[in-house]
């Protein structure tokens, strides 16, 4: 859906910020752009849409060379968020969301039919919110306006530039929880831009690790990076608790379990999937010390140790 072929940003006093990147994203994935600040992430985005021009290189969407397409045009079927969402204060939820749906040339109705659908979509009923202001609402409200509005005309491409980074811890988690849910039934191929590795940990399906000057370290899932990151940057950058991080991503191992006896009839039951993370804290509770998964076998202190050393590496 959205392939990168030796992508370079120059800008006129010399300075590199994207150096040959290139990358291949595919159709309904979520792919997560990590770094430190200045390495790139958000003017690679950026040019995607061509809100920054690149120097060099090609960016294909769909199969078309961006640089080939109008730029409105571009931008329109291209949903974009922002931290900072950008609604226009001096409309209603409503307004703000039929802004490209309008600007395309859809009638009253149609916008209508499609701003309420969104808004019940986002957690927002039409009836309550539709006619509030932005000023009228939170921050993860405004936020959720903000996707609404990207999605206003099913583009197949959502970018979203550290969406939730201006959001209030106390929501960020579930607001996070209920987007990612929504853009997987919504079948997006989406590019997300943030510095925090535990979002891009819980949110990618794939992350591309960048450094200073715009140098992709890593482009992998999130268990890879975690379990065997490419580089001494990477290992640095996810940190040294990546063992804990990675818990929350890797799957219980069957091959780890071991057969049920009559000591388990007392033992926790999980179904097969469940994280590490959660089997680790059902065992930690059970007064057995171990966990049937589904009808597969038991789950012990030594199996949790065995599932996480197939994953990790030394770096």
């Amino acid at each position: 859906m959205i392939r990168l072929e030796s992508v370079r940003k120059t800008y006129a006093d010399g300075t590199t910020a994207v150096h040959e990147l290139s990358m291949d994203i595919a159709a309904g994935e979520l792919a997560v752009l990590v770094g430190p600040s200045g390495c790139g992430k958000t003017t690679t985005m950026r040019m995607i849409n061509r809100l920054v021009e690149p120097s060099g290189g090609r960016i294909l969407v769909d199969g078309r060379d961006v640089t080939t397409v109008d730029p409105v045009e571009l931008r329109r079927s291209i949903g974009y968020v922002i931290q900072q969402v950008g609604l226009f204060p001096h409309q209603t939820v409503r307004r703000n969301v039929a802004t490209v749906p309008t600007l395309s040339g859809w009638d009253r109705r149609r916008t209508r039919q499609r701003v309420d659908e969104l808004l019940t979509l986002v957690g927002l009923p039409p009836e309550t919110y539709g006619d509030r202001y932005p000023h009228q609402l939170s921050g993860g409200q405004r936020q959720r306006v903000g996707v609404a509005r990207a999605l206003a005309v099913d583009p197949p491409v959502l970018l979203m530039d550290e969406p939730f980074g201006a959001v209030d811890p106390s929501e960020r988690d579930r607001l996070q929880a209920e987007m990612l849910k929504l853009l997987v039934d919504a079948d997006k191929t989406v590019v997300f831009v943030t510095h925090d590795v535990d979002e891009a940990v819980r949110l990618g399906d794939r992350i591309a690790v960048m450094r200073q000057g715009g140098h992709l370290e890593q482009f992998a899932t999130p268990v890879e990076v975690l379990g065997r990151p490419a580089t001494p940057f990477v290992a640095d950058f996810v940190g040294t608790d990546r063992t804990v991080k990675l818990l929350a991503v890797t799957a219980v191992d069957v091959t780890a379990l071991v057969p049920a006896s009559g000591e388990d009839a007392d033992s926790p039951v999980v179904p097969l999937g469940t994280s590490l993370r959660d089997a680790l804290a059902e065992i930690l509770r059970s007064r057995t010390g171990r966990l049937r998964i589904g009808d597969a076998g038991v789950l012990t202190m030594d199996g949790v140790r065995d599932s996480l050393r197939a994953e990790a590496s030394p770096v």
